[in-house]
């Protein structure tokens, strides 16, 4: 399988954990608390078979960026979190970040 794919389950995986994370209430409830774990033990499975060909800082950084945006917006509508502007504005600055280390690293393995 591509990296990249396994990457890409290692996002969703890591997202799906991270936001059932505040419905567990402190790890009081099985069900969130099930998700949460299986969750971070694939992301972390996906993301070690992502390593074997994309350097470890390059995969990392994809991974937390994209994560951070996903889960930043996943809140915003589930949880009614909102985000003002400076927020914002970070979350699309780490947009460009993996735009531009996908793009024009040649450290990227494409």
């Amino acid at each position: 399988m591509n990296n990249y794919v396994y990457l890409a389950i290692a996002i969703v995986a890591e997202v799906t954990a991270t936001t059932a994370l505040k419905a567990t209430l402190g790890f009081t409830r099985l069900a969130p608390s099930l998700v949460t774990v299986a969750g971070y033990t694939l992301a972390f499975w996906s993301l070690s078979l992502t390593l074997r060909t994309i350097p470890t800082g390059i995969a990392y950084a994809i991974w937390s960026g994209v994560g951070i945006v996903l889960v930043s917006a996943i809140s915003w509508v589930v949880y009614k979190q909102r985000l003002d502007l400076p927020a914002i504005i970070g979350l699309a600055l780490i947009i460009a970040g993996v735009i531009v280390v996908n793009v024009f690293s040649k450290s990227v393995a494409h």
